[in-house]
């Protein structure tokens, strides 16, 4: 299944395990892996769109400068730097492009509770809260719908390198369709007919001196206020 996600040339995911605590996973998997903003807005069409929709904006390579105070800035610079000189053949173009095939792909899998599909995508400690949290929804007997209507956008927020390690931490805002519904397709959150702006923060691991060139998901979290 990994291999749906690299079929455009460019290889993504390896497993490397981090540990996490479950109970702030689930926590984080509950809000439905974003935040609301106070933006939201009626949706335009009916129906559902199943996969992001992409503009030719979407392939350019940012770095997040807006909120952050420049010595997080520079250090992310450093990062990337360095990140260069040990691994010439990195791409941050490449990264961008795998980094939101996977923020769609993940995000549809869990919404449709497919562990098999996540599994081989995130680190055991995640896949754990994934697997926990989907596990909960379906003793409650409740479904949840996900529309990813576009990815605004997505650029790298910060990069860390300890020895062989290299961690990359993508900021995404979306504008997505969330709803949950019982079993008598009613709703009992989100709205159907809403389209809300999501910000997610997720960090991506890779050993750099492995000859496997993927990358696995070993966070998630949301922005806190005033950042």
């Amino acid at each position: 299944m990994l291999e749906r996600i690299m079929n455009d040339g460019f290889a993504f995911f390896d497993i490397i395990i981090f540990a996490m605590l479950a109970g702030y996973l689930v926590f984080q998997l509950r809000r439905a892996l974003g935040r609301r903003s106070d933006n939201q807005e009626p949706k335009s069409k009916p129906g559902h769109e199943r996969r992001a929709k992409h503009s030719e904006a979407d392939n350019v390579v940012a770095i997040n400068t807006g909120k952050s105070d420049n010595h997080e800035h520079e250090e992310t610079l450093g990062g990337l730097t360095e990140l260069r000189e040990k691994d010439p053949s990195f791409s941050d173009t490449e990264f961008i492009k795998g980094s939101k095939e996977a923020f769609s792909w993940i995000v549809e899998a869990f919404s449709k509770g497919e562990t098999s599909k996540l599994e081989p995508l995130l680190s055991k400690p995640l896949f754990n809260g994934f697997k926990q949290a989907i596990e909960d929804r379906e003793a409650d007997q409740l479904s949840l719908e996900t529309n990813i209507v576009s990815i605004k956008s997505a650029q790298i927020h910060n990069v860390t390198l300890k020895q062989d390690q290299v961690n990359i931490t993508v900021e995404y805002v979306t504008d997505q369709i969330k709803s949950t519904r019982n079993t008598n397709d009613e709703v009992v959150d989100g709205d159907p007919d809403t389209i809300e702006t999501v910000t997610d923060l997720w960090t991506f691991n890779r050993n750099i001196k492995s000859n496997n060139p993927n990358w696995t998901l070993v966070k998630t979290e949301t922005p806190s206020d005033g950042n």
